[in-house]
């Protein structure tokens, strides 16, 4: 595992603490992912947190290829599949902002094979909000999993020329990869440019990010981590290889870090005028497309993805791409992004990058307490549990690492006047209220503590405990 966390600048009054407490949750976010990334058997972990664009967290776990071991660095390069759209979303709207095209203007004004078809009159704004009723991937979506090209130029027409429309405009929401690859089109036509040329000085330069772009690139190949399926029936996994996805990668192609990645949705923040006016972020910010599916409501802007955590608004949007899923939030308004990239078709990288925003949000809650108990960021375990202690703003919790969302979960460390140490006094099954003890060396280091009546060791020591033949006994020596 690798993890960085880099010190915020150092000032004073609110500022600090903020940095602080963001930096704390980037700390605990780190042991979180490595001991998550392990309970599941997730080949490889990336992850970055930024606040005010500043790098507070650069992560790496596990590896990068299964077949080799090759260890993951924050190097590795990502297939970042659907975050494409925002960097589509972004081109286009720069280009409305110059004047160069219309967001109500027609598909087929930019691309002419569709004129006096079914799409025909779909508008941009319409395929940037998923609301033109185009097909998803096409009726032959086997590309999707090695079973053939993606569509080139004249393959994307085809598709959608002969099945494009399944619904009437804005009749349904309905998430179109084709629809992008259109977007795709309309960008070429629009500047003359091609999509990759258009995005690469138009986005990355302005940036600085070397390390992104807009389709695989086969002199990089030794750069890229590995894909992966799922775990098979035999419990093993099996690389998957890249390919060009062509005329979807408007949709789909693009390939960052998680370090570039969270560089690059930090300059959407309300105020960063270095891709888009404050105008043309708020409208792929807003709420274009309000969905419900199984009683969930999601919503979905131009190009991104919306959600609220905790009342606060985050955009971004996830990932999937054969053998990489991958997850990033931007909170705009207090300019914090979080970026999490897996390498196998089962990671887990949205419930990671949300629940470590989940994090910063709970420390950001208390950086302004000073209430840190005296017990070091350490992991316990017992028979019952695992059990993290971590310092998150100016308090002192007990999370949970083996929960979806630690956060959630999480147990304030309260101290009495006489610096007794026990759980938070509320309602509740378990032990509220009850003391924390610690017992300690001669030396002063923590030996075990004990919660909810139970002792609990630092793990590394239960562990090799419990890998002897009769762990029983040994806990019963440990205890006495």
């Amino acid at each position: 595992m690798t993890a960085s966390v880099r010190p915020t600048d150092t000032d004073s009054g609110a500022a600090e603490r903020r940095r602080r407490a963001v930096a704390d949750a980037a700390r605990y976010a780190a042991r979180w992912f490595g001991f998550l990334g392990a309970q599941r058997e997730v080949p490889g972990i990336q992850a970055a947190i930024r606040i005010d664009g500043e790098l507070v967290l650069d992560f790496a776990w596990g590896v990068a290829d299964a077949s080799t071991g090759e260890a993951l660095t924050g190097e590795h390069l990502f297939r970042i599949a659907s975050h494409s759209k925002t960097f589509t979303a972004t081109a286009v709207l720069q280009l409305a902002e110059r004047g160069e095209l219309r967001l109500d203007d027609a598909v087929a004004a930019w691309i002419p094979e569709l004129a006096e078809t079914e799409l025909a009159a779909v508008t941009v704004r319409e395929l940037l909000a998923h609301q033109g009723g185009v097909v998803r991937d096409g009726r032959d979506a086997d590309y999707w999993q090695r079973g053939g090209a993606f569509p080139d130029r004249a393959r994307l027409i085809e598709i959608c020329r002969a099945e494009g429309r399944v619904y009437a405009r804005n009749e349904f929401f309905k998430y179109s990869n084709i629809a992008y690859g259109l977007l795709g089109l309309v960008i070429e036509a629009a500047s003359g440019v091609e999509y990759d040329e258009f995005t690469r000085t138009g986005i990355c330069e302005p940036l600085g990010l070397v390390r992104s772009g807009s389709e695989w690139q086969q002199v990089r190949q030794d750069e890229y981590a590995s894909g992966h399926t799922a775990r098979l029936a035999d419990g093993a996994r099996r690389v998957i290889r890249h390919v060009d996805t062509r005329a979807l990668a408007a949709a789909t192609g693009w390939f960052s870090t998680a370090a570039e990645t969270t560089a690059y949705l930090s300059a959407h923040r309300i105020g960063d005028d270095r891709l888009l006016s404050d105008d043309g972020k708020r409208q792929a910010q807003h709420a274009h497309s309000r969905i419900d599916v199984g009683g969930i409501r999601r919503d979905y802007g131009l190009g991104f993805e919306l959600h609220t955590l905790d009342g606060r608004r985050l955009v971004g949007h996830s990932g999937g791409y054969p053998g990489h899923i991958t997850r990033t939030w931007l909170d705009p308004d207090d300019g914090i992004a979080v970026s999490v990239f897996t390498n196998a078709i089962d990671g887990p990288a949205d419930l990671l990058a949300t629940g470590a925003m989940a994090l910063i949000r709970l420390a950001l809650s208390h950086a302004d307490d000073d209430d840190r108990a005296a017990l070091p960021e350490e992991r316990f375990a017992s028979l019952w549990s695992v059990l993290d202690v971590a310092h998150l703003g100016g308090a002192t919790f007990a999370l949970h690492p083996a929960a979806d969302d630690p956060a959630r979960s999480a147990e304030r460390v309260e101290i009495d006047d006489d610096g007794t140490l026990h759980l938070p006094r509320r309602d509740g099954f378990g032990a509220t209220g009850e003391p924390v003890e610690v017992a300690r060396t001669a030396g002063g280091a923590v030996e075990s503590i004990s919660w909810s009546g139970m002792t609990m060791w630092p793990h590394a020591v239960f562990t090799e405990a419990m890998a002897l033949p009769d762990p029983g006994t040994v806990l019963e020596r440990m205890s006495l």
